[in-house]
């Protein structure tokens, strides 16, 4: 007679905002079928700025059980409707990547094409009016529900959002251990590691591991020796500098990305505070000018001083090896300017238990895991050097970006928009159609053409077809309360 087969031993290797993500789904989800154990050290800070997400948080958020009331009141957190792009064409300039769809599209052609053939006639407003997030987000509105309803993400405090996921881990039956790892123990035979040593000599033993040291990548680059693919001939920002300051004005229902002469700056607002952060290249900007910058930029009490984070963009050429699973900085790290980090250490954690092992992993479900995750990646790879690519700044921080040789599948979709206006998003990608649309027109992309069947319409139909996208949309969001008033009302 077969005995119940033993839980599997699922060992996390440090906490942030990683770890303890996949301490949530992975207690959540599995239930009986594995011990989770997390081990983390008070004593390593982690990097702890994720704080700016995309929708894709809220079906993560289902999975572990999370009421939204009670997050957003846990973690500071409030909503947001898309990104505030400023300066990146060129100083002065603005433009609004939102959430939402633009307009309505048909079989033959996306709704840009009818918007260009408008445009060239005149009678177009601006691409985001027909948008229902873009121009809630500019307008500041928000609210939850309703019809038609507003896509949306979150900002919100990584720290707290750490303790907040601990405390529904812990409930699920996580086990957590104090203490830092010293060393990384390997089956003689197999190469697989069965255990994680920590500085007191007490050894953590386990079936399967997920590192999420951070950039040291403790786990899957020094024991297993998984090497790492550069990206900063493409992405060249290395340095960011973080802070946060008291609040002083309502909070916007969008992240503000502001370019400046070697990189770019964020302010993230929360219910308690603003994050704020300055990213930029260590070889057009000293750690010193960047340090005075941000402290010329911020507003309000300093909450903290601005902290130096070093990084290099890139990821690893497995993110999955053996028995270990990299997670966030320890798999990769694509910065934060379009706030995907913390999506991707969730659409990762969903990879996996999709191709759950039943024993020890075989090489078939781990190499579809790291061809996934590796097109994941480098699809928001693609998308972030876009903006750098595209601009008309005259620093030489973005003529160097303008005149680099860029991917060949990047290259190849800015010549299908230029030539003829298409655009797309293919299967294995992030971004739809309407986000790559709304940056390659906010970063003055210019096509010579577009669909010639659309030319075809009549301008007054054209115009009635527009013009009442445009007033539908403007109606909704007049009907829509202020974001902070929302806000104010929403985690009271």
């Amino acid at each position: 007679m077969t005995g119940t087969p033993r839980p599997r031993r699922i060992v996390i290797a440090g906490g942030g905002t990683a770890g303890w993500l996949a301490a949530a789904i992975l207690t959540r989800q599995l239930g009986p079928f594995a011990d989770v154990t997390l081990i983390e050290s008070d004593e390593i800070g982690t990097v702890g700025v994720g704080e700016s997400t995309i929708p894709t948080v809220r079906a993560f958020h289902a999975l572990i059980g999370v009421d939204e009331r009670e997050f957003v009141q846990a973690t500071g957190a409030s909503f947001k409707l898309g990104i505030s792009f400023e300066n990146w064409a060129f100083d002065g300039d603005r433009y609004f990547h939102s959430f939402g769809d633009v307009g309505q599209s048909t079989w033959m052609s996306d709704f840009h094409h009818f918007w260009l053939e408008a445009q060239a006639r005149g009678e177009a407003e601006p691409f985001g009016a027909y948008c229902y997030e873009h121009e809630a987000g500019l307008a500041e509105r928000f609210a939850i529900g309703g019809s038609p309803a507003l896509n949306y993400a979150y900002h919100f405090d990584a720290g707290r959002y750490a303790q907040f996921l601990r405390g529904k881990a812990e409930a699920n039956g996580l086990t957590r251990i104090e203490g830092r790892i010293d060393r990384v123990v390997r089956d003689a035979e197999s190469g697989d590691i069965t255990g994680l040593v920590l500085a007191d000599g007490r050894e953590v033993g386990g079936d399967l591991f997920f590192d999420c040291t951070g950039f040291r990548a403790l786990l899957i680059g020094e024991a297993l020796g998984v090497g790492f693919e550069d990206w900063s001939h493409w992405l060249p920002t290395n340095r960011a500098l973080a802070m946060q300051t008291a609040a002083v004005e309502p909070a916007r229902p969008y992240t503000r990305a502001i370019a400046h002469d070697a990189g770019w700056r964020w302010k993230i607002p929360l219910q308690h505070r603003v994050g704020n952060g300055l990213v930029y290249c260590a070889d057009y900007l000293s750690d010193a000018a960047a340090h005075e910058r941000l402290l010329a930029g911020v507003e309000g009490e300093r909450l903290i001083e601005p902290r130096l984070i070093r990084f290099q963009t890139g990821r690893r050429k497995a993110a999955w090896s053996r028995n270990c699973i990299a997670l966030s900085l320890a798999s990769g790290f694509v910065e934060p300017l379009e706030s995907t980090s913390i999506h991707l250490i969730m659409i990762a954690l969903t990879r996996f238990l999709q191709l759950l092992p039943a024993g020890r992993p075989s090489e078939a479900a781990i190499a579809r895991f790291n061809e996934q995750a590796a097109r994941e990646i480098e699809g928001v790879r693609d998308f972030i050097i876009l903006h750098y690519h595209v601009n008309d700044r005259p620093e030489p921080f973005w003529r160097d970006r303008r005149a680099m040789p860029i991917p060949d599948g990047l290259a190849e979709r800015i010549a299908l928009f230029r030539d003829s206006a298409h655009a797309y998003q293919a299967d294995h990608e992030l971004f739809r159609v309407a986000s790559w649309l709304q940056v390659m027109l906010g970063q003055r992309l210019k096509a010579a053409s577009h669909h010639p069947l659309v030319g075809l319409m009549p301008s007054a139909q054209l115009k009635a077809v527009l013009d009442g996208m445009r007033e539908s949309i403007a109606g909704a969001v007049r009907a829509l309360p202020a974001h902070q008033r929302f806000l104010d009302s929403y985690s009271a």
